[in-house]
């Protein structure tokens, strides 16, 4: 097991009417910018909640944020915090009103240029940003409980990450209530983008780090077996829960301590999205086969201990079980109605690879991966083998 360091500072209020506890939670006398997205949640009974929680703050609310955070959204945002001198963040909604908040967090007190933070990158530190809380309304991207978050640029087709220690919500509500009104292929999106998260933190080399593994298997035991029955028609809230926390523990940190991680995936699906728009965790299902296979060499022994552990396939040699890993794990993407080639996406999509390729040289990212040695040539096959 490698060396590491291990903190998470979230609160976690997890359950049904949870919501009405954020009052104990905020100190007296914030001055409050509530942030959410499209508005799903004056429909949903989730802002109802809100407002009457913070009925003794003075707040005010800030709607509009996309997925896909935009920096020129959030730009607006930064402005009117500052133009009524707000102090305390909170984030309703899912992972990209999430993240953008901790963008407003991290560029709050920043005195440069705010898109230096996520350009450089420039790392946030505990007592560096606006402190805020959040509460989850579409369970995906684990951002309630960690402190990382990654924008989009319209105008230079860019998607950026940054983060660092001070922008951990200082507490997050999750209440299963809300995936009751999530359409279903948003929680596919869900699913998907929380399976592909431990992934990136799994499907490397086998560990000694046996708990982390453990745990990593577990929480894609859980989705796989969740999945059907959160995309039912009738609602489960215990299912909802199950899927709720899955999501969560995905990417609270937990998982990739003692262990190497990859996230190359989410590098080359990054820019799926900020060329095509394609929802986050469709582009993730779009690189990950290809990705291992084209990794096949170097990942086989975990891929085949990802066959035995996660689907039960104990027949075959290595190689064999980690070919039908890789095929399992996109019969479970096809199962929610997710496709896995980027030609059922987009029609023009011949040169995506030549400009991954270029947009990796020109950033100078010439080596993703665990061992850091993925060049941009290679994301260029992996992505071409991807159409």
């Amino acid at each position: 097991m490698l060396n590491f360091e291990f903190k998470n500072p979230t609160k976690i209020l997890f359950g049904k009417g949870e919501i009405a506890k954020i009052e104990k939670e905020i100190p007296e006398g914030a001055k409050i910018l509530m942030i959410y997205g499209g508005g799903s949640i004056k429909n949903n009974g989730v802002y109802d909640q809100v407002r009457k929680a913070l009925a003794d703050f003075e707040f005010y609310e800030f709607g509009g944020v996309p997925a896909n955070p935009e920096y020129e959204v959030l730009i607006n945002a930064l402005t009117f915090i500052k133009e009524k001198n707000i102090n305390y963040l909170l984030a309703v909604g899912g992972g990209s009103v999430i993240d953008g908040t901790k963008f407003l967090s991290a560029a709050a007190q920043y005195e440069g240029e705010p898109w230096e933070i996520l350009k450089k990158p420039v790392r946030t530190f505990e007592g560096q940003g606006m402190p805020f809380g959040t509460i989850l309304t579409l369970p995906a991207t684990g951002s309630e409980m960690n402190s990382g978050y990654v924008i989009s640029r319209r105008e230079t087709n860019e998607k950026l990450s940054s983060g660092g220690p001070g922008l951990f919500p200082q507490f997050s509500v999750l209440d299963p209530e809300v995936v009751r009104s999530i359409p279903k292929n948003q929680i596919a999106n869900g699913i998907t983008d929380a399976y592909t998260h431990v992934l990136e933190q799994y499907m490397t080399a086998p560990s000694s780090a046996d708990l982390q593994e453990r745990i990593a298997e577990s929480i894609l035991i859980s989705l796989q077996q969740t999945a059907p029955k959160v995309m039912e028609e009738d609602f489960d809230y215990d299912a909802a829960g199950n899927f709720m926390w899955c999501c969560t523990m995905a990417l609270n940190g937990l998982i990739q301590k003692g262990v190497i991680t990859d996230w190359a995936v989410h590098a080359m699906g990054h820019e799926l999205t900020a060329y095509y728009g394609i929802d986050h965790a469709r582009t993730l299902a779009i690189i990950a086969p290809s990705h291992y296979r084209y990794n096949f060499e170097t990942k086989k022994e975990k891929l085949a201990q990802y066959a035995e552990r996660v689907w039960n396939i104990t027949e075959g040699s290595v190689e064999e079980k980690a070919e039908a890993g890789i095929r399992k794990m996109e019969d479970f993407f096809h199962s929610l109605h997710i496709q896995t080639r980027l030609s059922d996406y987009v029609e023009d999509y011949q040169n995506t690879a030549e400009r991954v390729k270029k947009a990796f040289t020109e950033r100078n990212w010439l080596g993703l991966g665990e061992y850091k040695a993925l060049s941009p040539e290679d994301a260029y096959q992996i992505v071409e083998m991807s159409y």
